[in-house]
């Protein structure tokens, strides 16, 4: 019963949703203020429904019923209760019902803000948003149906992939899903804009919470899929840029160029059809990303499905949303009012480079990956473009940016001073060259590129710093002055600050955990060791032991680092008797310093274990640096009036007369 009802609730869904993209276009074109709040009714309806679709899903999963053909090839009785949830997203058909619920509640978040926004601008969205999930619901119900029954229900089911059993990976899809249907609002907005030929800085306004808060969602989306990718698969490494990581990363990418721009389209009316068109593009390239994964045209341990129908279907929606989005931009873009001027040494400036950057970096990942795809539909050849494509081209595209990006905020709005902004940098330039020389010394030999990386990382977060300290004016007033003034910095500048900072941790750790590893691969028995970098790992014990649906061989190591005892550590060898499948558990001893990394492989032929032993250094800094970054964009969704410092008894006069 439940499972009808939450059926029926996802058709009535599709009703709601036509409804609300009807009432809202044409409230907005009529100026009709009961079709918008009908339309607005509609999406808070939508959004209902869509829940209880969901609940009911959630619940059939729970409870391991095996009448729905998705739980029967997702789930089993023996899963724990965590991962009965998780399945309900872990496949194809209950992810598109996640997504599309994201959609319908953002479509009602939108309907029932309360900023200034014109009700005409505010009904265009919400129609757009309507119209969107009319797509994917018309998927969902036609191809993708979560709710299929089946007729002879078997006692047992086939179990998720057991590598998606993973606290990671339960949180990696909605959390992905947050950001990439996060900018189905900001495309909305524009689409918005763009029928009614008006870009101001409310419209600003409106748009820069929702791609705050999706940039922040996908970082941390994609961080713990990196976090899972690392311990989970038992490779060791945490980017891989394999094609469906990619597929996250560009939409990341543009989402970055559009935080930037939206503020100076927000502070200075500038920059607006470049606003509009990276708006288009971070929705889009969510969808190629949904594409990529969904169609079949990649097979890979991220992929959920392999039908090319489907495929057919997404890449409809796909051309429909980009290129009736991009036919619109083209069309009413050259009728926008032209924003204001500025100098190219200005903040507006630096901003401006740093989208180009990061334009051209996103570029590049597009290019290395599609091109093979399009190559082979095209000729039937098959080519790889791996690791060494991307790090030749990526890497000296966006360096420049680190160099750059410490100097952004120390210029002014409109018009800058290079020369004193790096007269404010000096201490910060020479703080991090020296922190870099002296990590670099510690961490041993090394490339000069990655000593050179490393100091960037280090001035990245004494840029940070300087822009703090030069607000507080520490230099010039003292310390106890500039602390004082540290309680009158807005809230965005620290935003700023700390995702900035972010940033430089990130490459921080990026550096320490390419650059100095460290790996032996080695086949032991009970009693041997093991031993990488100033590590060393002594194979005590293998025993055989039972998890809730696995068996599993558990290897257990004494641990010591440069001759000093630090602890015990554990790996597993686990099988899965529902799947038929084996993965690997790692065990794994965390400091800030680095990471030891202990892998047990199979067992050879006269009794020996093959081992993994990896030294990564600073390589937590990855995950550290990424938290940093989220942090920081969701400090910035939070608004603080400046505190105005009382004015003098002589300068009271004047102010009494000209507020009069």
């Amino acid at each position: 019963m439940i499972v009808e009802l939450s059926h029926y609730a996802a058709v009535i869904a599709l009703a709601a949703a036509v409804f609300q993209t009807a009432a809202g276009g044409l409230g907005a074109a009529r100026g009709d203020a009961a079709l918008l709040a009908a339309a607005r009714s509609a999406a808070i309806v939508q959004a209902g429904l869509l829940s209880l679709a969901f609940a009911g899903l959630l619940v059939a999963f729970a409870r391991s019923d095996f009448s729905l053909v998705v739980i029967v090839q997702n789930s089993h009785t023996d899963k724990p209760f965590l991962y009965k949830i998780a399945a309900a997203w872990g496949h194809h058909e209950g992810s598109m019902l996640l997504w599309s619920l994201i959609v319908a509640l953002y479509g009602a978040g939108v309907a029932r803000g309360t900023g200034p926004i014109p009700p005409a601008l505010r009904g265009w969205t919400v129609s757009a948003q309507g119209a969107l999930n009319i797509m994917f619901l018309l998927f969902i119900l036609l191809t993708s149906n979560p709710f299929a029954r089946i007729e002879t229900p078997p006692p047992n089911g086939q179990e998720l992939n057991p590598i998606l059993q993973d606290p990671a990976l339960a949180l990696h899809p909605p959390m992905l899903y947050l950001g990439y249907v996060g900018y189905s609002v900001v495309f909305a907005f524009a689409i918005a804009a763009l029928i009614e030929g008006r870009v101001d800085q409310s419209w600003a306004r409106a748009v820069r919470p929702w791609a705050l808060f999706s940039w922040s969602a996908l970082t941390l989306g994609i961080a713990l899929g990196s976090y899972w990718a690392y311990y989970e698969l038992g490779w060791g490494g945490w980017w891989f840029w394999d094609p469906v990581e990619n597929a996250s990363f560009m939409p990341w990418l543009i989402g970055t160029a559009l935080l930037h721009s939206v503020i100076v389209t927000e502070r200075r009316g500038a920059l607006k059809s470049w606003t509009l068109l990276l708006a288009i593009l971070a929705f889009s390239l969510s969808l190629l990303g949904t594409f990529l994964v969904r169609s079949g045209v990649l097979t890979s341990v991220h992929a959920f499905a392999l039908d090319p129908a489907r495929g057919v279907f997404i890449l409809a929606i796909l051309a429909a949303a980009t290129g009736g989005g991009l036919a619109l931009y083209a069309w009413r873009a050259p009728t926008l009012a032209p924003g204001g001027g500025f100098d190219p040494i200005s903040r507006e400036g630096g901003i401006v480079f740093n989208n180009l950057i990061i334009v051209a970096s996103c570029a590049a990942v597009f290019i290395g990956t599609l091109y093979p795809l399009a190559l082979e539909t095209a000729t039937g050849e098959k080519i790889s473009v791996g690791p060494p494509y991307f790090n030749l081209t990526f890497g000296p595209i966006v360096a420049p940016i680190l160099i750059a990006l410490p100097f952004g905020p120390m210029l002014g709005w409109k018009r800058g001073d290079l020369a004193a902004a790096s007269q404010r940098l000096w201490i910060a330039a020479g703080v991090a060259l020296v922190l870099g020389i002296v990590a670099a010394a510690v961490r041993g030999q090394g490339p000069v590129l990655a000593v050179v990386a490393l100091g960037l990382g280090f001035w990245l977060i004494c840029g940070a710093a300087a822009e703090i300290l030069e607000r507080a004016r520490f230099v010039r007033t003292g310390v106890s002055s500039g602390l004082r003034r540290l309680r009158h910095i807005q809230t965005p500048v620290w935003a700023r600050a700390v995702a900035h900072a972010g940033l430089g941790v990130f490459v921080i750790g990026v550096v320490g955990a390419t650059a100095w590893r460290a790996e032996s691969v080695e086949v032991i028995r009970v009693g041997a060791t093991i031993t990488t970098a100033e590590y060393a790992a002594r194979l005590d014990d293998v025993s055989r032991v039972r998890g809730a649906n696995y068996v599993a061989d558990r290897a257990t190591f004494s641990v010591s680092r440069n001759g000093r005892p630090v602890g015990t550590a554990a790996s597993e060898r686990r099988y899965y008797p529902g799947a038929g499948t084996s993965t690997t558990e790692v065990g794994i001893m965390s400091s800030l310093g680095g990471d030891f990394y202990l892998s047990l492989g199979d067992l050879r032929d006269g009794g020996g274990w093959v081992v993994r032993a990896n030294h990564y250094p600073l390589i937590l800094f990855i995950y550290i640096g990424s938290g940093l970054m989220a942090g920081g964009a969701l400090l910035a969704m939070v608004r603080r009036r400046a505190r105005a410092p009382a004015p003098s008894p002589a300068a009271a006069p004047a102010a009494l007369k000209a507020a009069e």
